[in-house]
């Protein structure tokens, strides 16, 4: 086994090596623009688009046209800000209120922040000590004046699973849209676009590259989704977002993405995520898993270790690669928005880390990671080492 182990997948994922075969040639040999349509060089780079669109599509399971209903973007922070900034633009003249979730990835709450300073109101709901946003307080929060509600599928920090199916059913009957940020859950569990109006994924959260995302929005129930672009310039992409598609990353996203269909692995990452839990409960007084009494993504372990600094527990597990938090919020001291918003104190959420499994996640990788974890918590405590240990 060779260290540093890397429990740090919610962050990202190494790039598959059928993803980086399949970028390769349009590195060099086909390094068409894909809107250069008239020789073949740009035939080729627009075909390795479409067909990601196409694999992207089948991963998310689009029913619609992937041509009309995927708008690919440089990551799920530029779709999240086009799909709520776009829908807010577009809808203006309805009402000018959104409903989003307190837990929400910092993309999503800067943008309803940003578009709060230009006179839109904005509910954050609050969620339990679980995580979970009330369905009933969501219905209340909508209003005739309400024209998009935000609810992730996934938190990033906690693993966390919201009801967004429930949801998007809830604001449909109400006539508003509704947006997920699934960009933790694709490519772990299954995900149907279908079941909501928006949605938006990254591809290097599932063995794709960095620097590649996608915007889902419905085509085919009327009235379609409309967007006001963020970015105009040659029309690309249906006229949503200009510039030129990166295309080696776009093949890379789309091969990662077959490869996601065939390849999860939730069941085993589950049991091996339950076994890290276990092991740190029996041995370490008062550890507390946050999410435990909610359905989580099955590779996600957010703990929080009493009396001990999470910075300080980071330094020491030089061997491990984990996090006290999102990758997106790197340089903030402020404790986890996440974890404030399900009751934990200050002292509790700068207590936690976050450690998140991966298709290469070994059993053996795990029971180092539990041990060692122990041995520093126990270090950092000044504690005897004769508390049990389980097995």
């Amino acid at each position: 086994m060779q260290t540093p182990v890397y429990l740090d997948y919610n962050a990202t994922t190494p790039v598959a090596e059928a993803a980086r075969e399949r970028m390769k040639p349009y590195l060099r040999e086909r390094f068409g623009n894909p809107s250069s349509g008239g020789h073949a060089f740009g035939w080729m780079a627009e075909e390795a688009v479409e067909l990601a669109r196409e694999e992207v599509a089948s991963l998310l399971n689009v029913e619609e046209e992937p041509a009309e209903a995927l708008t690919f973007t440089s990551g799920a922070t530029e779709a999240l800000n086009l799909a709520i900034k776009g829908v807010a633009r577009a809808y203006r003249s309805k009402g000018r209120h959104l409903v989003t979730c307190q837990t929400e990835h910092k993309a999503v709450l800067g943008a309803c922040e940003a578009l709060e300073e230009r006179g839109w109101d904005v509910t954050y709901l609050p969620v339990g000590a679980d995580g979970c946003v009330d369905p009933a307080r969501f219905a209340d929060a909508l209003t005739d004046e309400t024209v998009l509600a935000t609810v992730m599928r996934a938190n990033n920090e906690t693993g966390v699973l919201q009801p967004v199916e429930a949801l998007a059913e809830t604001a449909r009957a109400a006539g508003v849209l509704f947006l997920t940020d699934a960009t933790q859950a694709v490519g772990k569990i299954p995900f149907h676009a279908g079941a909501v109006d928006l949605a938006v994924a990254s591809a290097h959260k599932f063995y794709g590259p960095k620097g590649a995302g996608v915007l889902y929005r419905r085509r085919r129930r009327r009235p379609r989704v409309r967007l006001e672009p963020l970015i105009h310039g040659g029309g690309q992409e249906e006229g949503l977002r200009g510039g030129t598609l990166n295309a080696p990353a776009l093949a890379g996203m789309g091969a990662a993405a077959a490869l996601a269909e065939e390849h999860r692995d939730a069941e085993r990452l589950g049991r091996l995520r339950d076994r890290f839990e276990e092991h740190l409960r029996g041995a370490l007084p008062g550890v507390q898993i946050n999410g435990a009494g909610a359905e989580r993504l099955p590779q996600t372990a957010s703990v929080t270790f009493p009396g001990v600094r999470a910075e300080h527990l980071e330094s020491e597990l030089r061997d491990l690669a984990v996090s006290t938090g999102s990758a997106c919020s790197t340089g903030t001291q402020a404790p986890s928005h996440v974890l404030k918003a399900m009751g934990l104190s200050d002292a509790e959420a700068r207590a936690t880390l976050r450690f998140s499994l991966g298709r290469p996640t070994t059993e053996e990788e795990v029971q180092f990671a539990a041990e060692r974890v122990t041995e520093a918590v126990r270090e950092l405590r000044r504690e005897p080492c004769n508390v049990p240990v389980a097995a």
